[in-house]
């Protein structure tokens, strides 16, 4: 409910929210502590399939998604969230959860801070694209996000505007989520160590409480938006996943 409220509200991915919390839950159940952020990662980005859906289908209602960036973006996209996902499978528990908490950090700061780009050049050729999608897909795979907190920057960095970037990276979450999802699910499905109703590293009840939940509350965060302070708003939820970066950190 939290997540999609915030999504809707902030235009921020529940990743961020999703996979600490997560963490924290299936820590409480004594989940396998090998396998904690794994299954956290690979569930949140489970249910970015269902929410970027969503969110692609109405920023394209609207005309602000630009497919031909998206098709210059997909290729790498796919490809570095394959690796990034088999990336994550290779490393222990305790190095993913610290990755996640150093990138959510920063997250926190540039949001706090309301760091932005300046626009200053075009979107690079077909090659210079994929390789910027390629490194969007690979972080994206490794933290279980939707890419959109880097696909926006590197959209408006190169002269899109800012509507336009946040709606072509809803798109991009797509690919990634279904390219992640994918590549979590077949990385886990030798690992011994799963809870029942785990497929791979997707654990199913959290999925479907997640989706079910925050596709119902991101049509009233997007509601909220229009008569919150929501730049206030922005800089207390970055206090917020500032404290869950160190929390994972600190591996409590």
């Amino acid at each position: 409910m939290f997540a999609g409220t915030i999504a809707g509200l902030l235009g921020v991915g529940g990743g961020l929210i999703i996979v600490p919390v997560l963490v924290f839950i299936f820590t409480a159940h004594d989940f396998a502590p090998e396998i904690i952020v794994h299954l956290a990662v690979g569930t949140s980005l489970a249910t970015i399939i269902v929410t970027s859906i969503s969110s692609a289908r109405a920023h394209h209602q609207h005309g602000a998604v630009l497919w031909a960036v998206f098709r210059k973006l997909v290729l790498g996209i796919v490809v570095g969230t394959l690796i990034g996902a088999a990336i994550a499978d290779l490393m222990k528990t305790a190095s993913l959860r610290i990755f996640f908490g150093v990138f959510e950090l920063l997250v926190a700061t540039q949001m706090a801070l309301n760091i932005k780009p300046n626009p200053h050049r075009q979107l690079p050729a077909f090659p210079g694209s994929t390789a910027a999608g390629s490194m969007i897909g690979s972080i994206s795979a490794i933290v279980g996000i939707g890419g959109g907190t880097m696909t926006v920057p590197f959209l408006v960095w190169c002269n899109t505007s800012m509507q336009k970037a946040v709606a072509t990276s809803a798109a991009v979450g797509l690919p990634i989520a279904i390219a992640g999802a994918t590549g979590f699910l077949v990385t886990g499905l030798n690992e011994p160590n799963l809870p029942d109703y785990a497929v791979g590293y997707i654990y199913l009840p959290a999925l479907l409480g997640i989706v079910a939940t925050s596709m119902l509350f991101a049509p009233l965060g997007a509601r909220l938006a229009h008569r919150l302070p929501v730049p206030i708003l922005k800089r207390i939820f970055a206090m917020l996943i500032a404290v869950l970066g160190v929390r994972m950190l600190l591996g409590a």
